[in-house]
This record gives C-alpha cells, sequence and structure tokens, in this order.
C-alpha cells in the first residue's frame, strides 16, 4: 500500500518533535530547536508552561466534555472575561480558526436577514488573505493554490486588492453585507494595514450600513503588543473571529460581536459539538490569566521593539539577501531577496531555528510572547550564521 495511514496533505519536513521547553522543541531522536515559529503563532506561551498545564491536566480529571444542550458556567465564564475585555457584547467558541471565520460570515449574513436585507449577502474580501480550509474560508480567499480542484466554490465573495480603499468602496453595492479583512496579512506576506485603509474601510461600514469582520485569527491575542490588532488602528469592529494564541496550544476559537451584529444568531442558528467543551474553557482562562496580568502586553511591545531593532542592525550585513522588515510587535516578517521556504528550510535543518515561510518571500518571526532578550540575541545569531553560509538557488 503506497498511500501513508496519516493523509499526506502536508509537505512535512524531516522534525519530528516529541517535546518541548519553553521556546525549544526537542525532536525524536534529540535534537533541540529554537521555536520562533510557535505553531504558526498558536503556542503563545510556549511549551510547558506550568500555569496552561496545571488548569489543563485539573480540568480533565473534573469534567472533559459535556453536550451544548446542557448550561456551560464554563462557557459563560470565559465569555464574559472577553466581553469585559473587548468590543464584544457576546461570543461563540469553536475548536479552530476557520470555524471561528464561519461563524463570523454566518453572523454576518444573518444580521441582514433578520434586517429584512437577505439580498445583502456578498462580503467584499482581499487578495493574498488566508481564512481557513474550509469550502466557506477558500471561497473567500482569492489564492488558486487553495482553490484549485475545490469548485464550485461558495457564491457571495468579492475580492479586493489589500491596502487599495478606493477599489474596497468600488465593490460596494446593494448585495454587500460587508468587509471580511486582516488587519496585517500573515501567510499572504506580513502585510501591515495602513492607517488609512483600515479606518476608511470601518467608516464605510458606517456610512452604508455594513458589517466590519476582522479575521484576528494570527494576529490577535496580543501577538502585537495589543491585546487585538485592531486596537491599533484606533477601531472596532462588528464581528471578529480569533483562535491560535487564544488557547496556547489547545484546539480553541471564538467568534465575537456586538450585540446589534448578533441579533440573527439565534438558537438553532449554528452549533458545534466540541466548541466551549470545558478543557479548552479551561485552556482559555489560564492563557487569558496570563496575558491579562501587569506588564504582560508591555512585553510583548518591549520584546518586539527589540527584535525589530536587532533585525534591521543585521539586514546590512547580508544585503545580498535581505531586503526589509515587517509587522507588528512579535509579529514579524523579514523579506528575502530569493525563495523565503528555501531558507526556512535551511535555518531549520542545519541551524536548528524553526520560521515559516510566508507569501512575498517573506520569512514569517512568530516567537512565544514570553520570549526574553536571550533568545533574541540566539535567534538573531542562529540568523545571521545562516545568512552567512547560504547559497541561494540560481533561479531565485
Amino acid at each position: 500500500m503506497s498511500t501513508p495511514a496519516l493523509m499526506p496533505v502536508y509537505p512535512r519536513c524531516g522534525v519530528r518533535p516529541v517535546r518541548g521547553e519553553g521556546v525549544y522543541l526537542i525532536s525524536e531522536n534529540g535534537d533541540r530547536y529554537l521555536d520562533f515559529a510557535s505553531g504558526i503563532a498558536v503556542n503563545a506561551l510556549g511549551h510547558g508552561h506550568p500555569a496552561l498545564v496545571k488548569a489543563i491536566a485539573d480540568q480533565a480529571a473534573t469534567l472533559m466534555h459535556v453536550s451544548n444542550l446542557y448550561g456551560s458556567p464554563q462557557g459563560e465564564h470565559l465569555a464574559q472575561r472577553l466581553v469585559d475585555a473587548t468590543f464584544a457584547d457576546t461570543v461563540f467558541f469553536t475548536n479552530s480558526g476557520a470555524e471561528a471565520v464561519e461563524c463570523a460570515i454566518k453572523t454576518a449574513r444573518r444580521y441582514h436577514f433578520a434586517n429584512g436585507n437577505s439580498q445583502r449577502h456578498d462580503l467584499i474580501t482581499f487578495n493574498n488573505a488566508f481564512h481557513g480550509r474550509t469550502l466557506g474560508t477558500i471561497s473567500a480567499t482569492n489564492q488558486a493554490k487553495m482553490r484549485d480542484g475545490f469548485e464550485p466554490l461558495l457564491p457571495g465573495f468579492k475580492y479586493a486588492t489589500f491596502n487599495d480603499l478606493a477599489g474596497a468602496l468600488a465593490l460596494i453595492d446593494d448585495n454587500t453585507a460587508g468587509f471580511l479583512v486582516e488587519p496585517i496579512q500573515g501567510e499572504g506576506g506580513l502585510t501591515v494595514g495602513t492607517d488609512e485603509f483600515i479606518q476608511g474601510l470601518r467608516a464605510a461600514c458606517d456610512e452604508h450600513g455594513l458589517l466590519l469582520v476582522l479575521d484576528e485569527v494570527q494576529c490577535g491575542y496580543s501577538r502585537t503588543g495589543k491585546f487585538f490588532a485592531h486596537e491599533l488602528y484606533g477601531i472596532t469592529p462588528d464581528i471578529m473571529a480569533v483562535a491560535k494564541g487564544i488557547g496556547g496550544g489547545f484546539p480553541l476559537g471564538a467568534c465575537l460581536a456586538t450585540e446589534e451584529a448578533a441579533k440573527g444568531m439565534v438558537a438553532g442558528t449554528h452549533g458545534s459539538t466540541y466548541g466551549g467543551n470545558p478543557l479548552a474553557m479551561a485552556a482559555g482562562e489560564a492563557v487569558l490569566d496570563v496575558m491579562q496580568a501587569d506588564g504582560f502586553l508591555d512585553h510583548v511591545t518591549a520584546m518586539g521593539d527589540r527584535l525589530r531593532s536587532s533585525l534591521e542592525q543585521m539586514i546590512p550585513n547580508h544585503d545580498h539577501l535581505f531586503h526589509e522588515v515587517r509587522g507588528r510587535g512579535l509579529m514579524m516578517g523579514l523579506k528575502l531577496k530569493s525563495d523565503s521556504r528555501r531558507f526556512v528550510a535551511h535555518c531549520r535543518d542545519n541551524h536548528g531555528l524553526l520560521t515559516v515561510a510566508a507569501g512575498e518571500n517573506v520569512v514569517r518571526i512568530l516567537p512565544p510572547l514570553v520570549i526574553d532578550e536571550s533568545h533574541i540575541a540566539e535567534f538573531t545569531q542562529k540568523l545571521s550564521d545562516a545568512a552567512r553560509v547560504y547559497v541561494p538557488a540560481s533561479d531565485d
């Protein structure tokens, strides 16, 4: 039999982690890696954080799962904490970012349906975005590499150029429900939305009775030095999808919404077998405890500034390879003059350094939010060592 038992949909590399310690991963053969990928921004507290480990273990010994047919004191408590900390009035818990975005799309459509405007079902999304791998979320993504072979896709999406406000506004018509946008595109190349663009989308929604739906699955949950990235722009969304860092490694996501935006989401309109289970809620509580502690966001901001400074000082030493630094906080990107995926593999296989490739030949740098200056120094040294001996392919 030629097909492996584990469906081969991932181009898996040779690294096989079996253990994590803080900001390091250890493979089954004992190799140690500095993890500045964090499971693609998931392991926000690193590996084996004692508060998160204890919360999960204690809850597992108490109650892991019950049906959502019953009341959820655990879910109600975490939801209230998120409501108190954000723009939102209500929360739906999911198992992943894609599910959170799906809920956000449904919430936006249902809002207009509840208002008697069922024709307003189109969301304007943006080129190079990534919203997930379900049929709904790949339909919202104008990238052939995720869509080819899965047609027919779902209707109800239009696509504009990211950071082109005029182009996005030109797509508004009588069928428009709102905008779905990442404030900072992660997989698309660590492209930061401009103030004019993000604030302009908010203003357009207010003017036309539309909903601003943010995908903060990667850029949210303290990754930028703010609890959520939209705080950098001085605006709030109507609906927001979050995941990744929210569970610190435990599968968890959430769709947050204002009371008005969620008016159509009544009993029977949505559901999830595992969403909001007690074990996930315990993980979410532990992560939030750490992130809401005094000084945590200040630490992320300081480490982000230190990391950016280190990268900008290093670039001139390897200007044959590196072009610029992108991103905010500890959601950083290093744009290369050659193939970023090949360089990421070189760093991993030869220097024990884990990063993540992104679009536009960008290396994503997504360390745990608990790193200190020693980790940044080690990262910069490993990156510099890798660049010093790296030979780009002839066709780069």
